[in-house]
């Protein structure tokens, strides 16, 4: 008697589960999105240092736990601190009330947030005068809300990753695959940063932008066809989980890591989506700046990735070696 369940009793075990599964997957993207809320956030509160004291310690009142503050004594310096990608924004108190300084290009939820903030805060600080908003590091004229760079942004992850998944399936041979990788981070690079300074989603240098991208490509890829190479097709699947199901809504992508529930804003950054979103960043509207641990972390899964392809198995020869072997079985017979 078959100990296989009757194709009914499967066909209902499988819709079960894929549902399961679906509500899991529908959970863990929305909600991230729904708790999104300043936390430790980085920001400036400049001026005279009595008056920024007494500003910064209204606004820790105001919203506790949101902001992590640092005074400085100008508006020149705090417009640094921002350019630096040190903080999202500065709170300038002047002769003329108060000013918040914003870089939307850091993270236009951040800045939409604040300046949404800064009206009521300024009730409290500013005693009701209108927050004037000045926006240190914008984003492109062509994308000013930023929702291109974050849905130009998916792609370039996504098909890293089919990339990967296509070069671990039908490429036999280590070498040939280590080759692949590397042929398709350069080109992913070059093509993917031109598309996106044509579309106006980012600016800056083209070159650095192309780098980015290109570290991310190799990242993801050499990732997913590392695992395939040493795990066998469930190493596919363990790739598209880590790096898509599960870095993806974490990444901060659309927002910023620290309106994130911590420490999931953290994991985030350490995985290759959320670390590739920041480099990105830093290369395409901060000459650079904030670049160094992204980069980094992209350079660890890299090589991680290309290590586990050099000493992994071809599993199209091992699947060729398997069809050699069963042909002459059924010849002999």
């Amino acid at each position: 008697m078959s100990g296989k369940p009757p194709a009914t009793t499967l066909a209902v075990l499988i819709a079960t589960a894929v549902t399961v599964v679906m509500a899991l997957v529908i959970s863990w993207f929305a909600w991230p999105a729904k708790e999104l809320a300043p936390r430790d956030l980085p920001i400036v509160v400049a001026g005279p240092a009595p008056v920024a004291t007494a500003v910064a310690e209204q606004l820790r009142t105001a919203r506790s736990g949101a902001f992590k503050i640092t005074t400085v004594a100008d508006a020149a310096a705090a417009d640094a601190i921002i350019r630096d990608r040190d903080a999202y924004a500065a709170f300038i108190v002047g002769s003329e009330g108060l000013a918040l300084h914003v870089a939307s290009a850091a993270s236009p939820t951040v800045a939409a947030v604040l300046t949404q903030a800064a009206q009521e805060i300024g009730q409290q600080v500013a005693a009701g005068r209108p927050v004037t908003v000045v926006d240190v590091v914008p984003l492109g004229s062509d994308d000013p809300r930023g929702a291109g760079f974050a849905s130009g942004f998916l792609p370039l992850v996504l098909l890293s990753m089919i990339a990967g998944i296509a070069l671990a399936i039908r490429v036999a041979t280590k070498t040939a695959r280590l080759v692949g990788v590397s042929v398709f981070a350069v080109l992913a690079g070059l093509v993917g940063a031109a598309t996106m300074h044509w579309l106006g989603l980012i600016t800056g240098d083209y070159i650095a932008a192309a780098g980015a991208i290109a570290l991310l490509s190799l990242a993801v890829s050499a990732t997913v066809t590392g695992l395939a190479a040493v795990l066998g097709p469930p190493g596919i699947g363990l790739a598209v989980v880590l790096v898509f199901l599960f870095g993806n809504p974490i990444s901060g992508v659309a927002g910023a890591p620290e309106l994130l529930p911590q420490p999931w804003g953290e994991i985030g950054q350490s995985l290759p989506p959320g670390a590739g979103a920041s480099l990105l960043r830093s290369a395409a509207f901060f000459d650079g700046a904030g670049a160094g641990a992204p980069l980094l972390t992209l350079l660890a899964w890299a090589a991680a990735g290309l290590i586990l392809v050099s000493v992994g198995r071809p599993m199209r020869r091992d699947v060729a070696a398997t069809a050699d072997a069963a042909r002459e079985v059924s010849l002999a017979t």
